[in-house]
């Protein structure tokens, strides 16, 4: 029987909301603590490029070796993830990450960094995070659910980006004031903190897989969840367009503008964070916001992203830089939200690793490919019309991808609609095999 004091004591613990159990807590926290240091990272990776004497070709390098191993075993990332117990894939990768983080930072904290040693460890990061995006969606994806999964999704996001604001910020500061180095060796130390509390996932929810089976089947599982849905595969299509030109104009164009007519590491810093200002502030609005047709709202919120491309080609001043970033950051979110959700509702739980493994590689494929070629279009076309054509491709695929009727026409599931859908029926594309964003 418990005392007046205990349960006074109990009715001053603030209460958790019913889908903020243990595993979403400790995985939030490590995103926060993850997203403090890579923010930060990115900026330091491509100002490290360029104070050892390297151009934006340079750069453009470093970033394609970082995506290229990222899309070669994210495939296989995600069949692994499915098979293995998640949390351990998550923790080895992050192992990985904290190690190759550290010997960058050494290096250019000793003067000795040079190109390939820089293309290498940040392949050996894009490797890590390979095996460790589909385990990491499938890890949260599996500990909501019912109704609430919009809004435990924004939650998340919401604290993961607002975790970026400060580490941007504080990146950009940190470099302009002590160099690239020690950013390096604060995110190597952020990825050691984030994977000690994710060995404390508990995977005892998680139905075990029977056996029977190897990797090429696993594939080929995941890759029919994937290709029947038109809604799934039109927008990581999409998106493997969205995300290329866009990656190469913020990790390539981006710092170099800053550099030449902004004023450097600082207000590429202040940028990035007012885009996770905005993301933020999209976060909010997605935790009360639940428009019926998800997937049509999410995708009219892609167009924004054109905005700091086209703000960068002008150049605008720093304030101009900055709105757009933010409501680039306040649109992806939304759309981010959407597809989480999207997800979360279609895809059976056994498979959310192998279907998050194609949405990544289909969503990254072009990235390598983009930023390495970055400093040659800027050579041929020039800086400002490499970036309007950024910015035109971001315009065009999104109209192009409304074109697709089950874009338009996903609803959102609710109760009434549950329970309705509990009844047997013959399959169709709403119901057959199906599959975010940085």
């Amino acid at each position: 029987m418990s005392t007046p004091a205990a349960a006074l004591r109990k009715g001053l613990r603030p209460r958790r909301p019913e889908w903020a159990g243990r595993n979403y807590t400790l995985l939030t926290a490590a995103a926060i603590v993850t997203n403090l240091g890579t923010h930060g990272a990115l900026i330091a990776a491509a100002f490290a490029v360029l104070e050892s004497g390297g151009d934006g070709g340079d750069v453009g390098l470093v970033a394609a070796a970082r995506t290229l191993p990222l899309v070669l075993f994210l495939l296989i990332g995600g069949a692994v993830a499915d098979r293995l117990p998640r949390h351990r894939v998550m923790v080895a990768a992050n192992a990985l990450n904290c190690a190759s983080q550290a010997v960058f930072a050494v290096l250019v904290l000793a003067g000795e960094a040079r190109l390939w040693q820089m293309m290498l460890l940040t392949a050996l990061c894009g490797t890590g995070q390979a095996f460790f995006n589909p385990a990491a969606e499938g890890m949260l994806m599996s500990s909501v659910s019912g109704e609430q999964a919009s809004r435990a999704f924004a939650m998340f996001r919401m604290a993961m980006n607002g975790a970026g604001i400060g580490g941007a910020a504080l990146g950009g500061a940190m470099i302009a004031a002590f160099g690239p180095g020690w950013v390096l060796a604060i995110d190597a130390a952020a990825f050691a903190a984030a994977g000690a509390l994710r060995a404390f996932l508990d995977v005892g929810h998680i139905r075990e897989r029977p056996p029977g089976g190897g990797l090429l089947a696993d594939l080929r599982e995941g890759w029919q969840e994937f290709a029947g849905r038109p809604w799934l595969w039109a927008i990581v299509a999409q998106f493997s367009v969205v995300v290329a030109v866009v990656g190469a104009a913020e990790s390539v164009y981006g710092p170099l503008v800053a550099q030449e007519r902004l004023g450097g590491a600082r207000p590429w810093g202040l940028a990035l964070a007012a885009f996770g200002v905005g993301t933020v502030g999209g976060a909010l609005l997605a935790m009360r916001w639940k428009p019926r047709r998800m997937l049509l709202v999410g995708t009219l919120c892609v167009f924004p992203l054109a905005l700091p491309s086209a703000a960068l080609a002008v150049p605008l001043p720093v304030g101009g830089l900055v709105a757009a970033m933010f409501v680039c950051g306040v649109a992806l979110e939304i759309f981010g939200v959407a597809w989480m959700t999207a997800l979360h509702q279609e895809i059976p739980e056994d498979k959310l690793s192998r279907v998050s493994a194609y949405d990544w590689f289909g969503s990254t494929a072009m990235l390598p490919l983009s930023t390495a070629l970055a400093g040659p279009a800027e050579s041929a076309f020039g800086r400002s019309p490499a970036l309007w054509g950024c910015a035109a491709m971001v315009v065009l695929v999104t109209a192009l991808v409304l074109v697709v009727p089950d874009v338009r026409n996903l609803t959102r599931r609710t109760k009434e609609v549950a329970a309705q859908a509990a009844v047997p029926v013959p399959s169709t594309d709403a119901e057959g095999p199906a599959g975010r964003l940085g």
